[in-house]
């Protein structure tokens, strides 16, 4: 072998061995890169969050997680999980209060699950513009609050759409909303602050639920010649208004008394998948990811340094407290007014028109009514005034029932009808309590046969004690004789001027209702802190 063919091998050797090293090298670089390990989680979602699709094949694509997603209502999946149900490794809903609560109720103990917030959306009022102008006009500010929607439900000029509050977390926030503005107490719902359902106006143009607020959304669109306005999320608001569906776009309404805000939390059910939970959230905290939720979703990014889209510039104002009380979330839930389930209640108004209640006593009494046909233009007033499919019926008594009247509220003559009844007739010179009490019941025992499953309740307004007719104990006797659908009729009474306070909490417990004094505060007062409960 000669000198130059060696040195031509020894060459040719050294190019290999360089060319294997840059080789294993390069593969030695794949293998110990920054390239996560694909990973599969299973998430229990709420079903809104369907719109997030294309952005998690971003993520899957991105950072190798893939979720494998199965959609509930939320309210649904939170109790799945309070229940302790298993086979998940996350949970992102629109909102983890409600199972926060549920489990907290369960006396479950361990750990609550790490929750971290991925975007923002409140539940607003959508409202055609001609509503929203009139709701407007008549608001001393020019800000249409919760007490606005209820007063207009009330009065049969609003019908709006809002999803079932026992599965979809909109319609739960906005009933928590609506109760919390109710209430007026500017903090979070309280057992007492519910103890009477106040709601039943407002629900009086409850005309269209789903059970998720895509669905709410779709049958809108199918009926918005019949509806004035729709409560749900502002994003699903927003992208309603942009996807041409509409005959005419609504306007968002912020209710200046507040409203619950959802913030889609991503909760850790499995520890074990902690890695990928940690750089699934980086991912969707990241300025470029959460720009594009904004713009494809239209929910408010939770990133303060990612520009508003002109659409979500407005102030969200007042967000309201959640209830920290399971038993006030059932409440609200066990009174809510099912449009499709739901009848109209009747109220018995049982008044003393014997002859101490002459002048200025008999004067309050028809103030009161005026009020609650729609005069008290307070806040309260708003909400326990009387509401379009009330049944109501006015008992005027003395030494017995010298008169009654009937409406079925669905226009203002019929109000008109009612209040001129009050406002009329004579006077007797004694006093029938428990006889005439007894008649009332006779009536609704009647009521009840004729439409089973309606409520009924009787309200006993007098100034004077019981000198004619039957005592109290036969009341009480021939009340337990009656059929069990005419015991469960409560009786409110409210004591004024001189009435026996002794027998009217007495006569009210006994039936499953309860005694208000009308002696310590105005006679209006007194039936409005009955209202909701005599329903």
């Amino acid at each position: 072998m000669t000198a130059r063919t060696a040195a031509a091998r020894r060459r040719l050797t050294g190019f290999v061995a360089l060319c294997t090293a840059l080789l294993l090298l390069a593969a030695a670089t794949a293998c110990s890169g920054d390239d996560p390990e694909p990973v599969t989680l299973r998430v229990l979602a709420s079903s809104e969050l369907a719109d997030m699709r294309p952005l998690l094949d971003e993520l899957r694509e991105e950072t190798g997680i893939r979720l494998d997603m199965e959609y509930r209502g939320t309210v649904d999946a939170s109790n799945a999980l309070a229940r302790g149900e298993r086979g998940h490794d996350l949970a992102w809903l629109s909102s983890d209060r409600y199972f926060q609560l549920k489990a907290k109720a369960a006396g479950r103990t361990e750990e609550r699950p790490l929750a971290t917030s991925t975007m923002r959306s409140p539940v607003v009022v959508g409202m055609e513009s001609a509503t929203a102008d009139r709701l407007r006009r008549g608001a001393p500010d020019g800000q249409i609050s919760w007490a606005d929607v209820a007063d207009a439900a009330a009065d049969g000029s609003l019908r709006f759409g809002m999803a079932d509050p026992r599965h979809a977390n909109s319609g739960l926030a906005a009933l928590v909303g609506v109760a919390t503005a109710a209430a007026g107490t500017g903090g979070a719902l309280r057992p007492q602050d519910v103890s009477c359902d106040r709601l039943r106006g407002f629900f009086a143009g409850h005309a269209l639920t789903e059970e998720s607020s895509t669905r709410l959304a779709d049958g809108f669109v199918r009926r918005q010649g019949e509806l004035d306005a729709l409560i749900t999320y502002e994003s699903e608001l927003l992208a309603l208004n942009a996807g041409g569906r509409l005959s005419k776009p609504l306007e968002i309404v912020y209710p200046k008394d507040g409203m619950v805000l959802s913030d889609y939390p991503v909760l850790l059910l499995d520890p074990a998948k902690r890695a990928a939970y940690d750089r699934m959230v980086e991912w969707l905290k990241s300025e470029p990811v959460q720009k594009k939720i904004m713009e494809r979703t239209l929910r408010r990014p939770i990133d303060p340094a990612v520009p508003r889209l002109p659409s979500l510039r407005e102030p969200v104002g007042n967000a309201l407290y959640f209830p920290d009380e399971q038993a006030v979330v059932d409440r609200l839930l066990d009174d809510y007014g099912d449009p499709r389930r739901d009848k109209p209640a009747r109220v018995v108004f049982l008044l003393d028109f014997s002859g101490s209640m002459k002048g200025e006593r008999i004067a309050r009494l028809r103030e009161t009514f005026d009020g609650l046909s729609g005069a008290d233009d307070s806040r309260s007033g708003k909400f326990v005034r009387f509401y379009r499919g009330e049944s109501l019926t006015v008992m005027r008594f003395g030494g017995r029932v010298l008169d009654e009247r009937s409406v079925t509220y669905e226009g203002p003559r019929d109000l008109d009808r009612l209040r001129a009844f009050v406002g009329g007739g004579d006077f007797d010179t004694s006093t029938a309590l428990w006889s005439s009490l007894d008649r009332a019941y006779a009536e609704a025992a009647e009521a009840l046969r004729d439409q089973p499953g309606r409520t009924v309740s009787v309200v006993l307004m007098t100034d004077g004690e019981n000198n004619a007719g039957i005592s109290l104990e036969e009341f009480l006797r021939r009340h337990a004789e009656r059929p069990k659908e005419a015991r469960a009729v409560r009786t409110y009474t409210v004591r004024y001027g001189e009435a026996d306070s002794q027998e009217l909490h007495r006569a009210a417990r006994a039936t499953g209702g309860r005694m208000v004094d009308a002696t310590a505060q105005s006679l209006l007062s007194a039936f409005k802190e009955i209202r909701g409960c005599a329903e």
